[in-house]
């Protein structure tokens, strides 16, 4: 403690130089703490996906839909406890550029708890849309987004025509959903057998299936044993589970992890290299009163201790600092992308880089300081 008072005015002998340190840390490990609960957020994304769910979609993208009588056959495929499915279309809400797309369901329970990462919706609103055909249920973006409230009644046009040639779908709202879904517009959900009876075109078919297995262990191989099922029919399916979509959603973007580290490695080396630069000016400027301290009897363990210490202080506080704002960010983002989080793992891990920072960056001058020779110093040399 009796030291403090030294370290205290070594830190604002140049207060601009410090709050340039402190400013080029707190940026660096606010980046770090970013990068690494981005990872974190979407490794804890595809954990809690679900592996037991299977979404049963047509083979070729943007292919036929899929026949509804395909449902009891899934149900009879071993391994699967249970099957649900949704369709949909998009519509427009009083003008173009207000699109809603409307996700057409069988009001089941399974609903209740297939995806609340991205879907989650109350028994009583569940059941309100069961009881109501033309009911629909709204998010509250979608709700605040267009002023709609339940009770409400709103007209959707569409290119989706009615069997009556009309391209207006009139839907009751009776109740709401907690929508994570990414994207501007949302959407609403509505009852399946509205939408099925009343169009035009494709009635009798969905545009896919969810089928939930009794093992998620054995979801690869159930998934296999549905597309071998409709593999020579006229409407061919692809299946995979909830956690190997994400998995590759995840691959498509390339390897997170490699840039991750190539990114946060730059920023340190880089780092350590401005911070080096100017623990070195520090110690050059201060050779006169590192002289005197050696003077008064401090051995050149303790110079280099005092140097040390002002350099771990000053980047672990810093790095507490860019840390937190990456923690308040976080909650901010995870309203938009599910799952973002910064674990405390990833703060534990930011205060040790930002000690391997500080020692690496103090090691040549604070080595310089500690083998000062008291007669070159006061002489200038």
């Amino acid at each position: 403690m009796r030291f403090l008072p030294l370290l205290w005015s070594g830190l604002w002998r140049r207060p601009v130089r410090t709050a340039l340190i402190f400013l080029q840390v707190s940026v660096a490990f606010a980046l770090f703490g970013l990068l690494q609960g981005m990872k974190t957020g979407m490794d804890v994304a595809v954990a809690k996906s679900r592996a037991d769910v299977l979404f049963v979609a047509p083979s070729a993208q943007g292919g036929t839909p899929l026949p509804l009588a395909y449902r009891e056959r899934l149900r009879r495929i071993r391994g699967v406890k249970t099957v649900t499915f949704a369709d949909g279309f998009l519509g427009t809400y009083r003008k173009p550029t207000q699109p809603v797309f409307v996700l057409a369901i069988e009001p089941s329970n399974v609903w209740l708890t297939l995806a609340p990462e991205i879907f989650k919706v109350e028994p009583k609103d569940l059941d309100a849309l069961r009881k109501t055909r033309t009911g629909a249920l709204i998010s509250a973006d979608i709700g605040k987004k267009y002023g709609w409230h339940v009770g409400d009644r709103i007209p959707l046009s569409s290119s989706t025509l009615q069997s009556n040639g009309s391209g207006t779908w009139a839907f009751d709202i009776v109740g709401t959903f907690t929508d994570h879904e990414l994207g501007e517009s949302g959407f609403i959900v509505a009852n399946y057998d509205y939408l099925n009876e009343a169009r035009a075109l494709n009635k009798g078919t969905v545009r896919n299936f969810y089928a939930v297995v009794s093992d998620p262990r054995q979801a690869a191989a159930v998934g296999e044993t549905i597309d071998r099922t409709f593999a020579n029919s006229a409407s061919g399916t692809r299946t995979a589970s909830f956690r190997e979509n994400a998995e590759q959603q995840l691959q498509s973007i390339g390897d997170l992890n490699f840039a991750i580290r190539a990114i946060v490695s730059a920023v340190l080396v880089a780092l350590v290299f401005s911070t080096a630069t100017m623990m070195m000016q520090t110690v050059r400027e201060r050779t006169p009163e590192l002289a005197v301290l050696k003077t008064l009897g401090f051995g050149d363990r303790t110079v280099f201790v005092l140097v040390a210490a002002e350099s771990l202080l000053i980047c672990v506080a810093a790095s507490l600092t860019g840390l937190a704002l990456a923690w308040i960010a976080f909650p901010l983002a995870a309203k938009y992308v599910p799952g973002l989080s910064m674990p405390i793992i990833v703060v534990e891990a930011g205060v040790l880089g930002a000690v391997v920072v500080a020692l690496l960056s103090v090691s040549v001058p604070g080595l310089r300081a500690a083998r000062l020779r008291i007669v070159d110093a006061l002489a200038g040399r």
